[in-house]
């Protein structure tokens, strides 16, 4: 309704303004090639604009015929074009359902519609290195690595395709390289860290970990702990060269992770080593309540170097209640108990885990009980029957792997951090001779005494 009146108002107007313009008084005389007119003065306006419109749109048709051929062009342009995108996105789909045959033919048709185009470059030589076509992958990589824009997926292809033929040192340079012109690229910065930390180099590891930048909190969290784990593995690595500088690294590791067991040994074991007993059993007490790892309650009853066994007893006693809270408290007091020969303790000791708690390291343990204090042999045969039954007590464990110290890095895969303290899923086992028992944990693997009295 709104419009309806709009029209009709402004054709009102209209009409009126060219009725005004045909009553001007006045004439306009023109001649033109002996004829004369004398139009009115509003009539001759009229005529000029009337004039004026049809010239404009003659030369719009015109103009129209004129650009043809050119906006044909420009269609054919903008055909191809699309037809180039089709082609590259259906080669794309392609390569992802598993079809790089198909997916190289669409990339090779989205090239000849895109010349321009280096994602049809990319995708073709993608496709050669699933089709195992090495040296025609190679080949279009290494084109493409003059361009600044593709250089980084370049050299990404040309890792993957290193990778794939087993070649880690062209992976690695390929991998620095890509670095390089793109610090901020995450599979380039892995693939180098992953080789400072296989080769051992940590100083060179930590501080490309020290510059990474950590925006959430479980960011800061993994950026913590590999800091950790690297300055304990050079820690590790320094404890008997250079103890002072692997105290500091240790000290350091648990500044990080104030409850990381490895490092607490690594400064506890240097502590002791320098006569600073005090500082390594104030260490290991903290460590022991905080995680109740049987290492450090092992370590904490040796603190004192030349202590007797029934020392070593009492001193286990500061740190562990009786009854023992869980089973990793219970094994170390038996143990202490045993070397002292302090039976009736070492079985009470084990007594909350022998029902139904029984692993190989508790089941090991009730067997030197049964020997050390009655010389039951059939009773300790069979505790070390059902140890062989058992389940697995914990261990540093890492990809099937058993090892009897925390290392840094898997000796299988490489990864760092890959070592936990939990019950192993499989029995691998880093020895030099295989074992006819299962493998006990360091606490109940520690030999007797000789008979006599407790030393």
């Amino acid at each position: 309704m709104i419009r309806l009146a709009s029209w009709i108002v402004g054709s009102l107007i209209i009409t009126a303004l060219a009725a005004w313009m045909i009553s001007l008084p006045g004439t306009l005389t023109l001649e033109v090639a002996n004829y004369r007119m004398q139009p009115r003065l509003g009539a001759a306006v009229l005529i000029f604009i009337v004039i004026a419109i049809v010239v404009i749109f003659v030369w719009g048709i015109v103009r129209r015929i004129l650009n043809t051929p050119r906006h044909m062009a420009r269609r054919n342009k903008e055909r191809r074009r699309e037809q180039g995108v089709e082609a590259l996105s259906d080669a794309v789909v392609a390569l992802q359902a598993g079809d790089p045959a198909r997916a190289r033919s669409l990339a090779r048709e989205a090239q000849a519609r895109l010349p321009a185009n280096a994602a049809a470059k990319l995708l073709e030589a993608r496709a050669d290195l699933a089709l195992g076509d090495m040296p025609a992958a190679r080949e279009h990589y290494r084109a493409l690595i003059a361009n600044e824009k593709t250089a980084v997926a370049a050299l990404t292809g040309l890792y993957d395709q290193a990778r794939a033929q087993h070649r880690p040192d062209a992976a690695l340079t390929f991998a620095r390289k890509a670095l390089a012109l793109s610090p901020s690229s995450g599979w380039a910065a892995d693939a180098v860290f992953d080789d400072l930390t296989r080769r051992g180099q940590w100083a060179e590891a930590v501080a490309m970990v020290n510059v990474e930048q950590a925006s959430s909190r479980e960011e800061r969290a993994r950026k913590r702990r590999r800091q950790a784990v690297i300055e304990t593995a050079r820690a590790r690595e320094a404890e008997n060269s250079a103890p002072l500088a692997a105290l500091d690294h240790a000290l350091t590791a648990l500044k990080l992770l104030p409850d990381f067991v490895p490092a607490a040994l690594i400064a506890s074991r240097i502590h002791i080593n320098r006569g600073e007993t005090r500082k390594a059993m104030s260490l290991l007490r903290r460590i022991w309540r905080a995680t109740g790892h049987p290492e450090v309650a092992a370590l904490y009853s040796h603190a004192q170097p030349g202590a007797s066994a029934l020392e070593r007893l009492k001193r286990l006693g500061e740190i562990i209640e009786s009854p023992p809270p869980h089973r990793a408290a219970g094994m170390a007091l038996a143990r202490a108990a045993v070397e002292a020969y302090d039976w009736p303790l070492a079985r009470k000791a084990l007594a909350p885990f022998v029902e139904n708690d029984v692993t190989q390291g508790v089941a090991s343990l009730m067997a030197e009980i049964e020997e050390g204090q009655s010389g039951d042999q059939g009773k300790a045969r069979e505790w070390l029957g059902r140890a062989v039954r058992a389940p697995r007590d914990p261990a540093w464990t890492a990809d099937g792997l058993v090892s009897d110290e925390w290392e840094p890095i898997s000796p299988v895969t490489g990864r760092l951090d890959a070592f936990e303290w939990k019950v192993p899923m499989t029995v691998t086992q880093r020895a030099s001779e295989p074992s006819p028992l299962p493998q006990l944990p360091a606490e109940a693997r520690l030999p007797l005494a000789p008979a006599g009295n407790p030393t």
